[in-house]
This record gives C-alpha cells, structure tokens and sequence, in this order.
C-alpha cells in the first residue's frame, strides 16, 4: 500500500513538473526579442560608504534601460541608469538607489501606460532626484520587421505609424512626468536611439516601389525614421524641460574626425537645440552618413574599437554582473560603487561598453547638488 502511495505521488510530481516546464519552455522561447513583453524591474542602491543621505534616480523603458541580455531570469546590473547612479554617488557623495521600472518588447504606448502612469509613484517619493526614460525602439523593430517580411508592392505606411507613435508618446510622457514627479526633481531626462543592425539592414527589400518597380535598400529606407524619430525626442525635450541624451551619436560616430572636417565624428553627429527637423535629419542621412559606423565596432580612436552591442545585434554590452529580473521577479538589492572615485566625470570603462556610455551620457546633465 505505502509502495503505491509513494508511485502515485511521484506519478502526480511529475505531472506538475510537466506541466510547469512546457508554460516554462515556451516563454523561454518566446520573450526574448521583440515578440513579446517580459517584466524586468530592478531597485539597485549604490552603497557609499560613510554617507547617510539617500537619493533616488527612476528610469522607465523597455528593453534598453531594463538591461536584457538575452535572458528571461537576469538582466544587467549596471545598465545605464544604474552606472549613471554610480556618477550621482561620486558627485554627490551619497548613496543613490537606482529604480528601473522596465519591460522588454514594450512598444511606446506600453511603456507609457504601463510603466510610467500606472507605476507613477515611484517618481513621487521625496527621494526623487532624476527622471530618466526611453521608449520607441520596438515600434521602430517591428516595423522593420514586418516591412522586410514583405512581397509585391512596399508598404512604407508601417515606418510611419511608428514614427507618429514615437512622437505623440513622447511628448506624453514628458507631460505626465511634468506633471506628476516629486517637486524636487533636478533632472528630467529621454535617452534616443541607437541603430541596431545599421551594417546588417544594408541590404535590398523583397518587396518593390511602387513607382520606380525597383526592390529599395532597407539601411536607406530605415535611417530616415530613426532620424526623425531622434529628432523629436530631443526637439520634444527642448521644448518641455528634459534634457536628451543623444545615445545615436555616442554609438554610431567615432570618437576622432574620421572625415577631415574639424569636429569628432561623435559630436557632429549630435543633435543641435533650435536646429529644425528637416536639417537634422538631412545632415544624419545625407551630409554624415559617410561617418556613420555599426556600433558592433565602435571605433574610440582611429586605431582601438569596443563592442557596444551584444550577439543579438540590438542590445547593449555591459559590465559588472547580472541581478534577478525577469518572470519569478526582481532584485531589489546594495552594494558599493565598482569606482570610490571618478576621474574627470568618467569612469575607466566609460567608453568601452554600450551600457557604460549610455550611462556617462545621461551623466553628462548631472546637477551639481541633489
């Protein structure tokens, strides 16, 4: 009898594993990318020693700023808010918790209304000193997508919808937190886009144009609604009291003058308060596109280059270690700054990660004091 109770028990235990695993399995095959949406929220406090002030940098996104590498469990440690509260601590020798409120595959709208209205109180508490969010990247993918899965005539009305959708969020989201952040915030901020893919998208289309009869080039096709999407995140920010970090030309310009014309590629590239949305975008598209580089090999020097982008060819690389965020919850945890001090407002690793220069140019604004 106790022979058969203990095979039922084992027969019934291996049903329910069963049964967990496939659901499992299934989201394991499914979350990463773009396909889907996956909770990834992480609280990190940079814990410096003999302080006993406390301030709060909150960052909303999607994949980006949530640090997902590929995995439905983990997310990088020091993804760019968090290396950013790392500069706060040094600056303000204080402790800094770093709250990124994040869900990977988000598009815009999602991250608006789920992550910055519905979870508003995290920008509320009087802790509060930075504002930080990013959004569009996965309207811009999945129109990318669904345009190169097209025959017969092109379609471009996809890449507009996403550019339209970029815009009118933005500009939401920057209201709400107006209106709804802890009046003691002293920076409120957007990161833009980088061009994830920009070598592998050079390619020509299955579909044709409907006036010239001829497939079209993908990188040329794309590189326009980036920038305009770019465009209007910064142009957005200027007018309503955010700052714009500009991510595109940290990533996708060189760190020396690689055209002979007098300024570093990284800087030209740079988005210009005042400068109107047609010359933006034809200086980006046209005027230097030649200096533009994939950020697989971002060139620091005209001899040395890094990494910025993982084997997914979209997500940024990163350093320090990976922190629970994913479908059984996330970290909510301390430790101490990697750097007790920092060096001319950058760390040593500033320059070599996606992650670390997005960090050190959302730094860049940092007030004086908190």
């Amino acid at each position: 009898m106790r022979t058969s109770l203990r095979a039922a028990v084992r027969r019934n235990i291996g049903r329910a594993t069963r049964r967990l695993a496939l659901p499992l399995l299934a989201l394991a095959c499914t979350a990463p990318a773009f396909a889907s949406t996956l909770t990834q929220n992480v609280s990190w406090t940079i814990d410096r020693a003999g302080t006993t002030a406390k301030y709060r940098i909150v960052a909303y996104g999607d994949s980006i700023y949530a640090g997902y590498n590929g995995s439905v469990l983990n997310a990088a440690k020091y993804a760019a808010p968090t290396v950013n509260a790392e500069y706060l601590s040094a600056l303000w020798n204080a402790d800094i918790e770093s709250v990124r409120r994040a869900k990977s595959g988000a598009v815009a709208s999602d991250v608006y209304n789920n992550k910055i209205v519905a979870e508003k109180s995290y920008m509320q508490a009087a802790s509060t000193r930075v504002v930080t969010f990013e959004m569009c990247g996965n309207d811009g993918l999945q129109a990318r997508s669904a345009f190169k899965s097209q025959t017969g005539t092109c379609n471009y009305a996809g890449m507009d919808a996403a550019v339209n959708s970029c815009k009118t969020y933005v500009a939401a989201a920057m209201d709400f937190i107006n209106a709804n952040a802890y009046a003691g915030v002293k920076l409120k901020q957007i990161s833009n886009l980088h061009y994830p893919g920009y070598n592998a998208d050079n390619t020509q289309s299955s579909c044709r144009d409907a006036t010239t009869g001829a497939t079209v080039n993908m990188r040329d096709r794309f590189l326009p609604k980036l920038a305009t999407m770019n465009y209007w995140m910064c142009e957005h920010a200027r007018q309503k009291g955010f700052n714009c970090a500009d991510n595109f030309a940290q990533y996708m310009g060189a760190d020396y003058d690689s055209n002979g014309d007098g300024v570093i590629d990284s800087d030209a590239l740079r988005w210009v308060p005042g400068e109107s949305e047609a010359s933006y975008v034809t200086r980006i598209t046209v005027t230097l596109k030649p200096t533009l580089r994939d950020a697989n090999a971002k060139f620091v020097s005209a001899s040395s280059s890094y990494d910025y982008i993982q084997s997914d060819d979209t997500h940024p690389t990163y350093s320090g270690g990976t922190v629970s965020a994913g479908i059984f919850g996330g970290t909510t945890g301390s430790g101490a700054a990697r750097y007790t001090t920092i060096s001319g407002g950058k760390n040593p690793i500033w320059n070599q990660y996606g992650h670390e220069r997005m960090g050190w140019a959302i730094s860049t604004s940092n007030p004086a004091a908190p």
